[in-house]
């Protein structure tokens, strides 16, 4: 049984660690708010540039395909996993980590590789697979311009055929207490039509410059801009998974600061009753001689 003073040691313990989870709840809860209005604001724009590319394939030539469009045989899968470089977020870098296993097992036909976004993506996959590149240095100084030199080799990689497929995964960013992890296709582009029960209004557009090289413009921005969109809703989801888990952590250490506290007065009821029984005993001992 603990004596008094090691009691008194873990409440004071305790008490530090819950200074330091309330402190990252805070900080996280204030981060949360600034990347929550940058993913808001950034997926209208990402989903009104895919419905362009789509309205102006529409009325192109069917045999001038994007070479970021075009399907080929499937050899080679690379899989983007976004993540943070620290920890303490719950089950936030763990379900990416769990999502890529799963991939690796569906597409255990081809050969992989992974291009990590974070040094919890870097950990889980340096070992057992080929790592294409690890950009975890993004999150250092995170911009459009830096995330898009990244997207921009990994197209590249795909235009030489280094690459017949690419996959992002990551958490979206639901609210402060959900995360989805999501597997989405960046390379091939899908080009498919929306289908409508009506008939669509027949409109004449001007285009200017022609449609090909307007695709040849926004098809890129889109990849990059989707590749954006994912890491923006991990960095959310990183701060709302971060400070649920702190706030958990706050209450778990105050029950067992209570415990503790209860044990303690315990204790320390019962050394005062034998301190109390001991005098006693000895005064009617010094009564009786």
């Amino acid at each position: 049984m603990a004596n008094l003073k090691e009691i008194r040691g873990r409440i004071t313990s305790i008490s530090s660690t819950m200074q330091i989870t309330r402190a990252m709840k805070m900080v996280s809860a204030a981060k949360l708010k600034k990347a929550q209005d940058a993913i808001v604001m950034l997926r209208p724009y990402s989903e009104k540039l895919q419905e362009i590319i789509e309205n102006v394939n529409s009325s192109s030539d069917p045999d001038q395909v994007s070479i970021y469009a075009q399907k080929r045989e499937v050899k080679k899968i690379l899989f983007i996993a976004v993540t943070s470089n620290r920890g303490l977020a719950g089950a936030f870098n763990s379900n990416v980590a769990k999502e890529l296993n799963l991939q690796f097992q569906k597409n255990a036909q081809y050969q992989i590789e992974v291009l990590t976004i974070g040094k919890k993506a870097y950990d889980a996959v340096r070992r057992s697979r080929k790592v294409f590149s690890n950009e975890s240095g993004i999150f250092d100084k995170l911009s459009f311009e830096a995330v898009a030199n990244v997207a921009e080799t990994v197209m590249t990689g795909f235009r030489e055929g280094d690459f017949d497929e690419v996959y992002v995964i990551y958490n979206k960013f639901i609210n402060a207490a959900t995360q989805e992890v999501m597997a989405e296709k960046v390379l091939p582009i899908s080009m498919a039509q929306t289908e409508t029960k009506e008939k669509p209004v027949e409109t004449d557009y001007i285009f200017e410059p022609n449609r090909a090289e307007i695709l040849d413009n926004l098809i890129p921005k889109s990849i990059k801009t989707q590749v954006f969109k994912a890491v923006l809703d991990s960095v959310a989801s990183e701060h709302g998974a971060r400070m649920t888990a702190m706030h958990k952590a706050t209450d778990n250490a105050q029950a067992l600061k209570n415990d503790l506290v209860i044990f303690y007065n315990k204790a320390r009821q019962a050394a005062i009753t034998n301190e109390i029984l001991e005098i006693v005993s000895g005064a009617e001992a010094l009564k009786g001689s």
